[in-house]
């Protein structure tokens, strides 16, 4: 039986408007807007998500661009408006950090670098070091054979070091004190050697420093592993918060950024310089900033990374406005 085309049902959906279409798309600018304005309620749980937001929270700004992308190729007015919203954000999140600053040079100046253990170049890591300068060079990842190279290298520039373990520090003024500081998690091997308290003098004043290299984080069945990391961290506190000099400088591959609020323990005892982006690791492409320079009792008043070394992190370059100015 043939039916009569005029009669036909007609099935054919009517075409969506702009404002109908790109609406995944729309609801993922709102999600990230989300996370960039409340990163600190994202829960630790879910294999450390909330660690895994806040370590790579400047670079979900990159959700705009390829927004406005996907939002015209979609053909969707929705989503290039949605798109405003975590360019919004973002601005808001850290508009502090990218504006333009002219800050005081400082009376220290501290150059923090993981040299790395398989870095066997030392005469040029500390050329690159020294070109910078600095009053304070602190390394993590020496080995007791590469300490006494660069302890030779930097040379009269810094004459006084002190190492413990895998760390260590070399001075332009004097260095005394030196102990070893405890910050194992629970269940590492006491072979285990990663931070170095020392005062360093100067015109009668003194400055409490402490060198660290917290444990690495992993991305592993467990997700974002940090706990050995947030066990470090909070011992490495407790010890800041126990040192009687009321200026202290903490230095060294913290392997976290400092928005984490994992380490809070320690960073709410210390400042550190709210303008740009220093990332340090990894050192062919730079995604995040693990190697800081933090100050009680005195003011971190710019960093900047230096030229690679044979490391796979940057250099770090603090100057710093202590008491004694």
């Amino acid at each position: 039986m043939m039916v009569d085309a005029r009669h036909a049902i007609h099935t054919d959906a009517p075409a969506k408007t702009a404002w109908q279409r790109g609406r995944l798309l729309a609801l993922g600018s709102v999600v990230v807007a989300v996370l960039l304005v409340a990163h600190e309620f994202v829960p630790n749980r879910w294999g450390n998500l909330g660690s895994l937001v806040q370590s790579f929270l400047p670079w979900l700004g990159l959700a705009v661009p390829l927004g406005i992308l996907a939002a015209l190729l979609r053909r969707s007015a929705l989503a290039v408006l949605a798109v405003l919203l975590p360019l919004a954000a973002w601005i808001w999140v850290f508009l502090p950090q990218v504006r333009p600053a002219d800050p005081a040079p400082g009376d220290l100046t501290v150059v923090e670098h993981n040299v790395s253990d398989t870095n066997t170049d030392v005469a040029g890591t500390a050329e690159v070091l020294l070109a910078a300068e600095p009053d304070i060079v602190t390394l993590t990842e020496v080995s007791e054979e590469t300490a006494e190279q660069y302890t030779e290298a930097f040379g009269e520039a810094l004459p006084h070091h002190e190492t413990q373990g895998t760390v260590g520090v070399w001075s332009k003024y004097p260095l005394k004190g030196a102990k070893a500081v405890d910050i194992r998690p629970e269940g590492v091997d006491a072979t285990w050697d990663r931070c170095l308290r020392v005062v360093i003098q100067r015109e009668g004043a003194s400055v409490a420093l402490f060198v660290a290299h917290l444990p690495s984080v992993r991305f592993g069945r467990g997700g974002f592993e940090t706990e050995l990391r947030n066990a470090s961290a909070l011992q490495l506190a407790d010890a800041v918060n126990a040192e009687k000099n009321e200026t202290v400088i903490v230095a060294g591959d913290l392997n976290a950024v400092l928005a984490d609020d994992a380490i809070a323990p320690l960073t709410n005892l210390v400042t550190a310089p709210t303008t740009g982006f220093e990332f340090t690791y990894p050192e062919s492409f730079p995604v995040v900033q693990i190697d800081h320079v933090l100050a009680r009792g005195a003011t971190v008043t710019e960093t900047r990374t230096l030229p690679s070394t044979g490391s796979d992190h940057l250099p770090l370059l603090a100057h710093i406005d202590t008491p004694w100015s």
